[in-house]
């Protein structure tokens, strides 16, 4: 069984939105939901004009099941923002969350060569920071009322990965 991941393509839109619909995936997103293909597509075709993000569809034998990426490249610091959302039900608790993510670690230094990725997630959010702990990130502090959402400050903890040091 093969973990990889490749450029999000305009036919990967159905699962996104698929994906970021279904409540199991999106309780810590915070997106204007419910997504739509429409706004979705238009979000796609900016992305050409951008070179401070980065989009992959996770594949798993060559199976679409999620997606991950880099958000606010940043050439001058050599930083990036780090997201994922498997969502494939049935491909959850297999690894391959973890496999994506490093891969997309070694594209991170390879290709972009970011020295740091950082990311935040809900201090309620346990299971993605196992996740980010088993693949190489450390919790550096909790930002309170970080971001407020839906009526609600939320409590979010800082995540980072050195790539110089691994």
């Amino acid at each position: 069984m093969v973990t990889s991941i490749r450029e999000f393509k305009e036919n990967d839109i159905a699962y996104k939105v698929k994906w970021i619909n279904d409540e199991d995936n999106n309780q810590y997103l915070h997106y204007e939901l419910p997504l739509e293909v429409e706004k979705t597509t238009i979000w796609f075709k900016s992305l050409k004009e951008r070179n401070d993000r980065v989009d992959y569809t996770i594949l798993y034998n060559n199976h679409p099941v999620g997606l991950i990426g880099l958000l606010n490249i940043d050439d001058q610091k050599k930083e990036a923002e780090y997201y994922i959302c498997l969502g494939e039900r049935g491909f959850k608790g297999k690894g391959i969350a973890s496999q994506a993510t490093k891969i997309l670690i070694e594209q991170a230094r390879r290709l972009f060569n970011i020295s740091r990725i950082y990311l935040y997630t809900e201090v309620n959010n346990i299971k993605a920071q196992s996740l980010f702990e088993r693949t190489g990130f450390v919790k550096k502090q909790i930002l309170r009322n970080h971001i407020y959402y839906n009526g609600r400050n939320i409590d979010r903890y800082l995540y980072s990965l050195d790539l110089l040091s691994n």
